[in-house]
């Protein structure tokens, strides 16, 4: 007898002890120090009502607004490891593909609560935004930004679906001239649009091309994004033999809706899903 009352003595003290380590996860205390160490991270923080917790960013994070008067702490270059330490954030928000490696290992080193941001499928962004609200205390404004945005998403899905399909070429750089490919984050946008990418199937995410390159795969539209480099290095009217050129199907787009990973994401779809519609009509009007 003694010994069933120690055991279940001994099983209610475990099932405390597990109880208790539970609710010591669920209310930890949401972050009130933030460090953001890209642009689209700072997007999201803002779409999640936890924008005023952020004390520093870096040079790019220019949306919205009030993103310009945080502290800036570095860039594409590099971390300034002792602003960090000065500024003593209980979260760092790093970005795996566009931070330094040897900053974000340092970070952590020095034991800082590290959260890596590096969304690579679309929807990377909504479970992102649903995490960071977990931690700052915004979960609730989270969830409904991020169904919100899977639902904008899904519904230019489903709006272009049926679609023709129509050769895409995406001038990503200028010089040295630069396009995307499979698995890259702008095609899975071209391919909500019901476009077909001329590059898709290219050695990297990435590669570098030639106008010849262009000139053989016969787009049918060009996407060129609007950093003033980019647009000033190549004139495609010098090539009215591209059927893209010949049919007036040269558009400009935002690089900040298409190339930031954020809440504005939807914006540059349907940005492109636009241009495409756009190209598919003036095909049609050619061919009448």
């Amino acid at each position: 007898m003694k010994i069933l009352v120690a055991m279940t003595q001994w099983v209610s003290g475990i099932l405390l002890l597990a109880l208790t380590s539970v609710n010591a996860v669920a209310q930890e205390a949401p972050v009130k120090r933030i460090i953001a160490l890209s642009p689209h991270a700072v997007e999201m923080l803002f779409a999640i009502g936890a924008g005023e917790q952020i004390v520093a960013a870096t040079d790019h994070a220019d949306y919205p607004k009030q993103a310009l008067d945080i502290p800036r702490i570095g860039g594409y270059y590099g971390v300034v490891i002792e602003k960090v330490l000065a500024l003593k954030p209980d979260l760092i928000v790093t970005w795996g593909d566009g931070n330094k490696s040897e900053d974000i290992e340092q970070l952590k080193k020095l034991g800082f609560k590290v959260f890596d941001s590096s969304p690579k499928a679309l929807d990377d962004v909504a479970v992102n935004m649903i995490s960071l609200g977990k931690l700052t205390g915004h979960e609730q404004q989270a969830q409904q930004v991020a169904e919100k945005y899977r639902q904008q998403i899904n519904g230019l899905q489903q709006k272009y679906a049926e679609k023709l399909p129509i050769k895409v070429f995406y001038q990503l750089w200028g010089r040295p001239l630069m396009t995307v490919s499979n698995n890259s984050w702008i095609e899975q946008i071209i391919e909500i649009c019901h476009g077909q990418n001329v590059f898709a199937n290219s050695w990297n995410e990435y590669p570098q091309i030639s106008t010849e390159n262009v000139l053989v795969t016969k787009p049918q539209v060009i996407l060129q994004s609007n950093d003033p480099s980019n647009l000033d290095a190549v004139n495609w009217l010098n090539w009215p033999e591209i059927p893209a050129v010949e049919m007036n199907n040269v558009f400009v787009m935002n690089a900040d809706y298409l190339h930031r990973a954020g809440p504005r994401t939807p914006l540059g779809v349907a940005q492109v899903c636009n241009a495409l519609q756009k190209g598919r009509q003036h095909i049609h009007s050619s061919v009448e």
